[in-house]
């Protein structure tokens, strides 16, 4: 008793001063760091008269703050947003121990009415705080702010205030909250309201997008594959679904898979170039070489300056000679045949080398085969050169 006695009533002394503040309005800050350091023992953290006068100390830098601007005083704008969501904190933090049972087992609480009312009408400075933290790339701010805005939908404080969780600014600030944490690369925060953010319908397409780069991140092959898939099957014109999902396929040699998006591809727009050119190449891996010509020569024939047309119609006529060598015996009409693939493929990797001189790679040991087999001394030997110094 005698260690109790001066403890409580420095207790008291302190939460009369920052109640004495809270009336004068001033030193707000200091009632408000005064309290904050009383929660820190534990012994405190029953005592409801502590986060009232909390949540009433950060109300009242909350209403200057808006008086501030209203008035079009100087004050910072993002104080104002930050304080907002302190100040729903506290309140939560106070509804929480207004609502636990008393001595004898009942609940019997007090505040959450009048505090949900008026918290009701500032909600909405949230969701503005988290807009203008995203813009101003303060993304952890921003998914804060976010995040205490939907989390209002399950908060007790505000039962009565018939929140639903599928409102559409709940959807809005779910896709933020999705883009927020996708920037901060972390997955977890990205996805905690993804089926939501994935019901935002002005940025669906972008909501779809950030998705499967998070599970990309992951390393999640099987939701990556299936966020393309549902991209690709909503949003078929595209090209970030498309070329990323047959950039799987391909990598992981499913290549009848490749060639069913390719031609659902084309039948919804059969003159796009990415997806012919993507038949093309399908049709040269699968060794259909004929068909992956036929298609290069069409898109050539819409755009002469397609380097990687030219590209694949060169190799899948040197394909078609390397075959003819390995299962067919030498003969002179076979050499001759062989010639002639090499010749049809000559100009197709020339003008690829004119396009893409950068891409030496793809175009020297195709030129090397095509110069040697067709003799042609002074260009070979000058591929030859390039071969041997690079």
């Amino acid at each position: 008793m005698i260690f109790l006695i001066p403890f409580s009533y420095a207790q008291k002394k302190e939460i009369s001063q920052a109640q004495e503040f809270i009336k004068s309005r001033k030193s707000l800050d200091k009632a408000e760091e005064s309290m904050r350091k009383l929660l820190k023992d534990s012994v405190n953290r029953s005592n409801i008269k502590i986060y009232l006068t909390l949540a009433e100390a950060v109300r009242a830098q909350y209403e200057q703050g808006n008086e501030k601007l209203y008035l079009k005083e100087k004050y910072d704008t993002a104080a104002l947003f930050i304080t907002a969501h302190k100040m729903f904190e506290a309140y939560e933090s106070l509804d929480s121990v207004d609502a636990r049972p008393n001595e004898k087992g009942v609940v019997k609480i007090k505040y959450r009415k009048r505090n949900a009312e008026y918290l009701n009408t500032c909600r909405n400075n949230l969701y503005n705080g988290g807009m203008y933290f995203a813009l101003n790339k303060k993304y952890d701010t921003a998914y804060r702010l976010m995040d205490t805005f939907i989390d209002c939908v399950r908060q007790p404080l505000f039962s009565g205030c018939g929140y639903r969780e599928d409102a559409p600014l709940n959807k809005a600030a779910a896709y933020f909250t999705l883009y927020c944490g996708y920037k901060m690369q972390d997955p977890a925060k990205a996805l905690k309201y993804e089926t939501l953010a994935l019901q935002y319908d002005k940025r669906h397409e972008f909501a779809l997008r950030f998705v499967a780069e998070v599970y990309n991140m992951k390393k999640d092959t099987a939701n990556y594959v299936a966020m393309l898939t549902r991209g690709f099957n909503e949003y078929k014109d595209s090209p970030y679904f498309f070329t990323r999902l047959m950039d799987y396929y391909n990598g992981v040699n499913k290549l009848d898979s490749a060639f069913v998006t390719v031609e659902s591809a084309l039948a919804h727009n059969p003159g796009n170039e990415l997806f012919l050119f993507a038949k093309s190449n399908v049709l040269l891996n699968t060794g259909d070489y004929e068909g992956c010509i036929a298609v290069c020569d069409s898109l050539i024939a819409r755009n002469d300056t397609l380097a990687d047309a030219y590209y694949d119609a060169g190799v899948a006529y040197i394909n078609m000679a390397f075959n003819l060598e390995k299962t067919v015996r030498a003969s002179k009409a076979t050499r001759t045949k062989l010639l002639s693939y090499y010749r049809k493929a000559l100009p197709y990797m020339e003008r690829y080398r004119a396009l893409a001189p950068e891409q030496k790679d793809k175009w020297m040991a195709a030129l090397y085969n095509i110069y040697l087999n067709l003799n042609m001394g002074a260009q070979f030997e000058e591929i030859d050169r390039m071969i041997r110094n690079s």
